[in-house]
């Protein structure tokens, strides 16, 4: 008989709804942060630059976009401080108050950013507070993928891994999705003008009620013995920083290597093709924002369909799959936007949320399987943080500098390749284990 015969119906219930207020709780938290870090994202290349950095660049125009674009590299750089005292107040008080105080922390910085005066009001400290919102923003984000990760992947039965760890990675293309309707929404309704004069603060002021509900939606977890289970599992699992870099320095970086493809990439759907196509193709924001939408449907749908085949053929074998499609699609892609044809540039960015859906959807599976439980949180939580600083930090900034330096868009493509050759061979130094306990302890 199987093992699941004997397991009574009134207990098998209970069991398969809290795995839906889990995976529900990971999804629709892990959007809301990154709904706030995506909306700066793309705000970032239409009118932060103008507003908060143009002084700075009063005999170079393109100046201003460059430093919008390196505010978003510096919010990576604080997610390493974020993985680290997050994970280490999760091991200790428990990973449901800390989610919760990420979540209020991005809301709280996203909504004041939105409230935030310009150059022409405030001067220098314009840009002064909003980089150190930006930073607030980083910190927060470092702190909520590894909780949210572990707590589905920790969770899943052994066969079905990377599929429930695909949940929170799918929270990623789900925040893209509504921050750039809501984008299209507001300049839809207000028009390119009022959006560029007041319009863009309103995204921002928004997350004050997403936040709300995902406060809600996590607090229904609070009492799940599922959740109890999860942070005992992490509060066992509690070990000095150090101990996880004197003897598990090769797996932090190859998660770091693994993942820096992947965010390459992501944050030139995320947040430059939006700015290239107004900018230099002279298209029109709201086209431009649809495209965007669905290209990150495709992305949502790809990871799902990445989490499905990292527990049918292999994690590895998945993550090689998406990069060998990554580096072969990365320089054609540019041809068809380059085209400045709306359908042409859906296309092009259609196809680029395969590869990068089957390199995110096993990603949780991977590396919780790389670390014994009593350095998981803080190694996948520092692999990833270090991961999307060699990334997508300044994948923007790198794709507007090679741009403006030699005026071929191509050779961005190129770079985006090169990620791709680096990750794929971190991820091919790995071995899949798909049956691991992850119980032990190493």
């Amino acid at each position: 008989m199987p093992p699941t015969a004997s397991i009574p119906i009134s207990q098998a219930l209970p069991a398969a709804r809290e795995d839906k207020k889990v995976l529900t709780a990971t999804l629709v938290g892990t959007a809301i942060e990154w709904y706030d870090y995506f909306i700066y994202a793309q705000a970032a290349g239409l009118v932060l630059g103008p507003l908060f950095f143009a002084p700075f660049a009063q005999n170079n125009p393109g100046l201003s976009l460059l430093l919008a674009f390196a505010t978003i590299g510096v919010a990576f750089l604080f997610r390493p401080l974020g993985a680290i005292i997050c994970g280490h107040l999760g091991d200790r008080f428990g990973r449901k108050a800390v989610l919760a105080a990420t979540l209020i922390l991005m809301g709280a910085a996203t909504t004041l950013i939105g409230v935030l005066p310009g150059y022409a009001q405030i001067g220098v400290w314009a840009p002064v507070l909003l980089i150190l919102l930006r930073i607030l923003q980083g910190f927060s984000a470092g702190g909520e993928w590894g909780g949210a990760a572990l707590m589905s992947v920790e969770h899943a039965p052994p066969d079905k891994r990377s599929f429930f760890g695909a949940f929170p990675q799918i929270g990623v293309p789900i925040g893209m999705i509504v921050a750039t309707g809501v984008l299209w929404a507001v300049t839809s309704v207000l028009g390119k003008e009022r959006f560029l004069e007041w319009g863009w603060r309103l995204p921002f002021l928004f997350s004050i009620a997403l936040v709300v509900v995902g406060g809600l939606i996590r607090r229904s977890v609070e009492e799940s013995p599922v959740f109890l289970r999860m942070h005992e599992r992490r509060r066992e699992s509690a070990a000095p920083l150090g101990q996880l870099f004197r003897h598990h320095r090769k797996q932090v970086l190859q998660t770091a290597l693994i993942f820096v493809g992947n965010n390459a990439a992501g944050y030139l759907l995320v947040a430059f093709f939006l700015s290239y196509g107004q900018r230099v193709l002279q298209l029109p924001s709201q086209q431009l924002l649809a495209a965007c939408t669905v290209a990150a449907v495709g992305w949502l749908v790809s990871t799902l369909i990445g989490g499905v085949l990292g527990d049918r053929i292999g994690r590895v074998r998945t993550f090689q799959i998406g990069y060998v499609m990554l580096a072969v699609w990365a320089i054609p892609m540019w041809f068809l936007i380059d085209t400045a044809q709306i359908g042409l540039f859906l296309v092009a960015l259609l196809v680029l949320s395969v590869p990068l859906g089957l390199t995110y959807g096993p990603q949780a599976a991977l590396y919780a399987e790389m670390f014994p439980a009593k350095v998981r949180y803080s190694g996948v939580s520092v692999g990833y943080a270090l991961g999307s600083i060699l990334g997508g930090a300044f994948a923007a900034t790198i794709a507007q500098w090679i741009i403006s330096t030699w005026s071929q868009s191509w050779l961005v493509g190129v770079y985006i390749t090169l990620m791709a050759a680096v990750s794929f061979v971190a991820v091919s130094s790995v071995h899949d284990r798909p049956g691991l306990d992850l119980d032990d302890q190493g």
